[in-house]
């Protein structure tokens, strides 16, 4: 079991775009319409070589809109893919605790304050999306890929002694510490898997709170059904490696962090 010890104090937002306008901009708004301001530290628009020149301007343009109300900022990546932009984006995190979502409305931010609630109740846990919830749903989804995630999920749950019923879903809030001490690996979609294993192998509890997923209507997913296979040879890795592995150099499971 790590320790991780702390409360919430407020949260980074780790928003990841390469063709989003309209989306990016939804995000965003929805999510300073809904939430308490203090309860938010600042949202961080990690952006790319490959991201348009639509998005770098929607992204400069919610800068100077919401100045005075909460710190956005831009950050070009330098490791690559979406695992490398997220693992940067929790490198630069100032919050208590981080937030893993997407800009394309795939991942509802009306979500965000169910987050900060639970957080601030259970400021060691990781609170994590599900789609699989009862009263939620997937709209849009492929149904092919639908029954495969199903499969997944309960492959991995057994295979990690689980009872949560959305693993890969990359839609979550950490404590900023945690995700700090971790030794990251994966840099592309499998990275999302990732955020779940290792702190599950840590023992650190998570909280799964009911969010739809609606597919995208802007840009293009550039996760294709076949690079979904790679998430098993993710899961194999982080299920039998040693925790201590796990941690960066100079943590210990046994200590705060």
């Amino acid at each position: 079991m790590i320790a991780i010890t702390g409360k919430y104090s407020n949260v980074t937002i780790c928003l990841p775009a390469m063709d989003e306008t309209y989306s990016l901009r939804w995000t965003v708004e929805e999510i300073l319409e809904t939430c308490d301001r203090k309860d938010l530290c600042e949202l961080i628009i990690l952006l790319c070589d490959r991201s348009t020149s639509e998005c770098k301007r929607t992204a400069e343009k919610l800068c100077r809109k919401h100045e005075a109300e909460i710190p956005i900022y831009i950050h070009y990546q330098k490791m690559p893919f979406v695992g490398g932009a997220i693992r940067e984006g929790f490198e630069l995190a100032q919050g208590s605790h981080v937030i893993l979502m997407s800009s394309d409305l795939e991942t509802d931010p009306m979500t965000v304050r169910q987050f900060i609630e639970q957080a601030k109740a259970n400021p060691d846990c990781v609170i994590t999306a599900s789609r699989w919830k009862k009263g939620v749903g997937f709209e849009g989804y492929n149904k092919v890929k639908l029954v495969a995630n199903f499969i997944f999920q309960k492959i991995i749950a057994l295979l990690f002694l689980t009872r949560m019923t959305d693993i890969t879903y990359g839609y979550r809030i950490f404590p900023t510490r945690l995700v700090q001490s971790i030794r990251w690996e994966e840099l592309k979609h499998p990275f999302f898997l990732e955020t779940a294993l290792k702190p599950l192998r840590l023992g650190v509890r998570f909280i799964e709170v009911p969010s739809p997923w609606k597919a995208r209507t802007e840009g293009n997913s550039v996760n294709s059904f076949w690079a979904n296979f790679a998430y098993f040879k993710t899961a194999w890795h982080v299920r039998w490696m040693a925790k201590e592995n796990i941690l960066l150099d100079g943590q210990r499971t046994d200590k705060e962090i």
